[in-house]
């Protein structure tokens, strides 16, 4: 027999109503339907998007507890419903805001460019993804300054019933590590995707991505035009000819950004007002919301340079404001500052084009949702565990709860089972998953039930 001592988690993330994962049918990341004319793609031969991986990674995506004060997560600066970004200029960490805004995260996987961050200092998204857990003002692991480190996190998460689990079911064993836990987020923000917008309706109808597209209006036809048309510059960098260029940094249909691409000439951020080392941008897909509104400002000091909607930003790329020794050679033409000299009606067209790569379903898709419901979740395990678990388990559980503390044992081949724990008033104090501990010193003197997942009830007095 193996004996354990079960431990719980704070007995008030019981009470809600939980968010469900049903791991015997996980949603589907790893096949989704991409287009045929997306060809560009930064997934990694040693990480490829699994239905496991990426399910874990939605969890450590969205839990709170993945910071010190278990305040924030990943998803607290990059929200759903703005395009996996923030509205606000600088995102609200644990102790302070954000450096730079937070970037958008629809589409990071389709785009040559393989680094991360708007200065480009994560060498691949694996392993950007942990590095705001261990920035001080985000998320607090640090390891600087009396800050706990990721060694601290880790063993957090070995205490927190459902990583064990989750980490046995992606990996084969529950062993958690920061490798393993870039991985999985990894995964998750790689299956973030957005086709369904009307530029891409029009691709397919029109069958190349060059001519008038038959559902576009004549003003998003024009301004497709002047996006993907190379602008043709007179001696001292006056546009006399041809389009605005956009495609040149931003090339169609992903939209990504060029890898090649240097300082877009906004300059300064919310802590170095002289940075000129914001080099990376998202993909330009889902810039503006469906109904053509801007999520806050643009850029990597959105708020700070007063480009706050799609005319601003084109208004910038009109007319480039100063040099800078990082600035990209393509807003130099000559080794003069870009003047495109753009009309109105030129502006009006090119806003007009860059609403349409909006789509729908990415702002609602159950899978790239928040699965926690109050910050707590429940587990519905596969099948075949479910089955071996009740085949196998046959719990003795000592009746006199003492110091706080349930000891429970199992046979040695069944490491943790499924259990639920109510008190006297049939409320539910815990239910999933247990591998470590029951903790009931927060709780009155009284009796408490323990349900296990076969249908055996064991009755537990705290004295």
């Amino acid at each position: 027999m193996k004996r354990l001592f079960l431990a719980a988690l704070p007995i008030a993330a019981f009470i809600a109503i939980s968010g469900t994962l049903d791991l015997g049918k996980p949603d589907n990341y790893a096949n989704q339907a991409i287009p045929n004319y997306i060809t560009k793609d930064n997934t990694p031969l040693n990480n490829e998007i699994t239905d496991k991986g990426a399910t874990l990674g939605r969890v450590l995506f969205y839990d709170k507890k993945l910071s010190v004060n278990n305040s924030k997560s990943c998803a607290s600066c990059h929200k759903q419903q703005f395009a996996f970004g923030d509205t606000a200029s600088a995102s609200e960490g644990v102790n302070g805001t954000t450096g730079r805004h937070s970037m958008r995260l629809v589409n990071a996987r389709f785009a040559n460019e393989v680094r991360f961050f708007w200065d480009e200092r994560a060498a691949t998204l694996e392993q950007q993804t942990t590095q705001p857990i261990q920035d001080h003002a985000e998320m607090g692991y640090s390891g600087q300054n009396g800050d706990p480190n990721i060694t601290d996190l880790i063993a957090k998460m070995n205490g927190i019933w459902y990583y064990p689990e989750l980490f046995t079911w992606v990996y084969g064993d529950a062993q958690i590590t920061e490798n393993r836990i870039q991985l999985a987020l990894a995964q998750f923000v790689r299956s973030i995707q957005s086709f369904d917008s009307k530029y891409d309706a029009g691709i397919v109808q029109a069958g190349n991505p060059n001519g008038p597209f038959p559902n576009f209006s004549q003003q998003e036809n024009q301004g497709k035009g002047l996006f993907m048309q190379a602008p043709v510059f007179d001696a001292n960098g006056i546009r006399v000819g041809g389009g605005a260029g956009c495609q040149r940094c931003h090339a169609g249909p992903e939209f990504d950004i060029a890898p090649t691409s240097r300082n877009n000439g906004v300059t300064g951020s919310f802590t170095l007002p002289n940075d000129i080392n914001n080099t990376r941008a998202p993909s330009l897909r889902d810039l503006v919301d469906v109904n053509g509104n801007a999520y806050g400002g643009f850029m990597h000091n959105a708020g700070q340079n007063g480009i706050n909607t799609l005319l601003d930003v084109i208004n910038h790329y009109d007319s480039i404001p100063q040099n800078n020794p990082n600035l990209d050679p393509r807003l130099r033409p000559g080794g003069n500052l870009q003047r495109l000299r753009l009309s109105t009606q030129e502006k009006a067209n090119l806003v007009a084009f860059l609403r349409t790569l909006t789509g729908n379903n990415v702002y609602t898709d159950p899978k790239w949702s928040d699965p926690f419901t109050n910050d707590s979740l429940t587990i519905i395990p596969e099948p075949a565990y479910v089955q071996q678990a009740i085949a196998t388990a046959s719990a003795k559980v000592y009746p006199t709860v003492t110091a706080g503390k349930v000891v429970i044992e199992y046979p040695s081949a069944l490491t943790h089972t499924r259990m639920q724990v109510s008190d006297m008033n049939g409320r539910t104090l815990l239910n999933g998953y247990i591998g470590n501990s029951i903790d009931l010193s927060a709780q009155p003197a009284g009796m408490y039930f323990v349900r296990f997942e076969n249908g055996q009830t064991v009755k537990l007095v705290k004295q």
